[in-house]
C-alpha cells in the first residue's frame, strides 16, 4: 500500500514539474529567448513583433532586461518556470524580449530600468495603463509579482478583445 502511495506521489510530482510543452509539439530552443521561454517564438526585432501583432491580431509583450542583472535573473527563474505563463504567451501573445533600449519612447515612459514589460495592442498601441505595483518603476515586477504579472497579461487579452 504504501509503495503504490508512493509511486502516485512520485507520479505526480513528475508531472506538476514538467515543462510547458505547446500543442504543436516540443519545439527547439531558439536563442532569442535567452532563456525566458525556450518552447516560445520570440521576435527578432521591435519592428517584426508589431508587424506580427498587427497581422495576427495579437497583444504583443516586449520584455526589457539585462543578461548580468540579478532582478532580472531572478524574475526570468519565476518567469520561465511558469507553465501557465508559458502557455499563455504561446497561444495569445506575440513576444519580443530586449537587452537593449528601443527608439520608441514610448516603451520607456517612466524611465528605462529592468526588468520592464510593457504591452502593445495589435493597433500599435502601448498599453501604458497596464502596470505593476511601483509607483516609481510603473511596469518593473519582482518574483513576488507573479500574481499581479498574471492578472495583466489576462488584463491585456481582454482589453484586446473589448477594444477592437
Amino acid at each position: 500500500m504504501i509503495k503504490a502511495a508512493l509511486s502516485v506521489l512520485l507520479v505526480l510530482v513528475a508531472v506538476s514539474s514538467a515543462k510547458y510543452i505547446p500543442k504543436s509539439g516540443k519545439r527547439i530552443p531558439q536563442t532569442l529567448s535567452r532563456g525566458w521561454g525556450d518552447q516560445l517564438i520570440w521576435a527578432q526585432t521591435y519592428e517584426e513583433a508589431l508587424y506580427w501583432a498587427r497581422l495576427r491580431n495579437k497583444p504583443l509583450m516586449v520584455l526589457f532586461h539585462l543578461e548580468d542583472c540579478p532582478h532580472s535573473l531572478e524574475f526570468k527563474k519565476v518567469f520561465s518556470e511558469d507553465n501557465g505563463i508559458q502557455r499563455t504567451l504561446d497561444e495569445d501573445f506575440i513576444v519580443l524580449n530586449l537587452m537593449y533600449e528601443t527608439t520608441d519612447k514610448h516603451l520607456s515612459p517612466d524611465g528605462q530600468y529592468v526588468p520592464r514589460v510593457i504591452f502593445v495592442d495589435p493597433t500599435m498601441t502601448v498599453r501604458a495603463d497596464i502596470i505593476g505595483r511601483y509607483s516609481n518603476r510603473m511596469y518593473a515586477y519582482e518574483p513576488a509579482d507573479l500574481k499581479l504579472f498574471k492578472s495583466n497579461i489576462e488584463k491585456a487579452k481582454k482589453l484586446l478583445k473589448s477594444e477592437l
